[in-house]
């Protein structure tokens, strides 16, 4: 495992990416060079449903999109104690068989799991996990500490470098709407108690996520109550 100090030096370097993938791509790259792991799973969270959400693989052979993943991490108690502790954690034999989904034994080598839960302060925004690891690897409490202490410098990161200026406030109207959708309203209902269309219903969310930088309804929601925006 790479030392705190040279994790610390190689972080840094991550500011010198531009594009926001190339940020993402970057993160799971010295997670690679400083843990004794073979993959990493990126996901993003959402408090809203308990859903994570795939984004990038990152493994021998490159870099691959796993936008198709998406589940209700309840159903993965190894995830789900991650997120609800903030902590790394491991599992392996038995309990990986009974902690995870069959979709994520890719092959019969697949016997264990680590879990990175993405902090920023109290918020868990995302995760990192890896099934393949270097020959012999030991994932210890030290290691398991170090990996927490990645994940909120992850978090922290990817904090910084996501502005909340002027240019990407929601309009009054935006903003009703997404605080209706955390309410739990369908779009019908909305359109109703607003007197407005669904339409208008439907492109006033759109022009949100698009403002926010977000992918869909539950992850905008997850921001904005992230952000303190909503509540």
């Amino acid at each position: 495992m790479t030392d705190q100090t040279t994790l610390l030096e190689k972080f840094m370097k991550l500011e010198e990416t531009e594009s926001h993938e190339e940020k993402l791509y970057k993160v799971l790259e010295v997670y690679m060079s400083a843990y004794p792991v073979l993959n990493a799973y990126l996901f993003r969270y959402s408090p809203l449903g308990h859903v994570g959400e795939g984004v990038i693989l990152l493994n021998s052979s490159g870099l691959v999109h796993i936008n198709e993943i998406r589940d209700d991490i309840r159903t993965l108690p190894i995830i789900h104690s991650s997120i609800l502790e903030r902590k790394a954690k491991f599992c392996s034999g038995l309990e990986f068989l009974k902690q995870t989904s069959s979709k994520y034994i890719i092959t019969s080598n697949v016997k264990s799991v680590v879990v990175v839960p993405i902090c920023f302060g109290s918020v868990v925004i995302g995760y990192i996990c890896s099934n393949i690891f270097k020959q012999n690897a030991n994932i210890d409490d030290k290691i398991l500490s170090s990996l927490t202490e990645y994940g909120r410098r992850v978090g922290k990161y990817l904090e910084q470098h996501n502005s909340w200026d002027q240019s990407s406030q929601l309009s009054k109207r935006e903003l009703e709407v997404m605080k209706k959708i955390s309410w739990g309203e369908s779009t019908k209902e909305m359109a109703h108690a607003m007197h407005i269309s669904e339409d208008t219903v439907k492109q006033y969310v759109k022009s949100a996520i698009k403002k926010l930088g977000v992918y869909n309804r539950p992850h905008a929601v997850s921001e904005l109550l992230r952000r303190g925006i909503i509540s």
